[in-house]
């Protein structure tokens, strides 16, 4: 084994961010309040081939230096839409057949695990780094993903349960369908 060099690494033959296959999941993030949590969230959107980033309530976006500091670039490959109040979205989005699933403790979780064909699209939505999932979204919400935790903290910083929980999501829907998870497969 050998740790290979940056210009060994595969990369998507896709040179434009609009030729990238996305996947039919998208992020809506809820008042994050950690510019270098969303930068992160950039970053693994991008590595997901998410569908887009929706930026709602005081989540700052790309035009924070910051941010494009963490992201490494990847603001400028994720499709990404800032709207103001969340409701407005997640109401467009279920008209348009997409599953609204919180990324919260509730008690009704979903494992990603049992998301079925059905669920896709997806929408997840991560909430407040303090407050998580407001109470006026998660009502919206028609599930609930949890991350099982194992140890005697019940939380994730967010943009590692955002991580976490995109590679599940992604995972799953690739087993679905019937794709493998490589980076040589697209």
């Amino acid at each position: 084994m050998r740790r290979l060099a940056t210009q060994d690494i595969p990369r998507h033959a896709a040179s434009a961010p609009d030729a990238v296959p996305r996947h039919p999941v998208s992020a809506l993030l809820e008042d994050i309040r950690s510019i270098h949590n969303v930068g992160s969230m950039f970053r693994t959107a991008d590595a997901t081939a998410l569908e887009r980033l929706y930026l709602t309530g005081i989540t700052a976006t790309p035009n924070n230096r910051a941010i494009r500091k963490t992201a490494l670039g990847a603001e400028k490959t994720v499709p990404w839409l800032a709207h103001g109040h969340p409701t407005d979205l997640i109401i467009d989005l279920k008209a348009r057949h997409y599953t609204i699933a919180a990324l919260e403790i509730t008690d009704s979780p979903t494992t990603i695990s049992d998301l079925t064909g059905d669920h896709y699209p997806l929408l997840l939505v991560v909430g407040n780094e303090v407050h998580g999932v407001s109470d006026e979204v998660l009502e919206l919400c028609d599930i609930a993903l949890e991350i099982p935790q194992f140890g005697t903290k019940q939380s994730l910083n967010a943009s590692v349960a955002f991580g976490v929980a995109t590679y599940g999501i992604i995972g799953r829907y690739r087993a679905l369908t019937g794709r493998p998870i490589s980076n040589q497969t697209g």
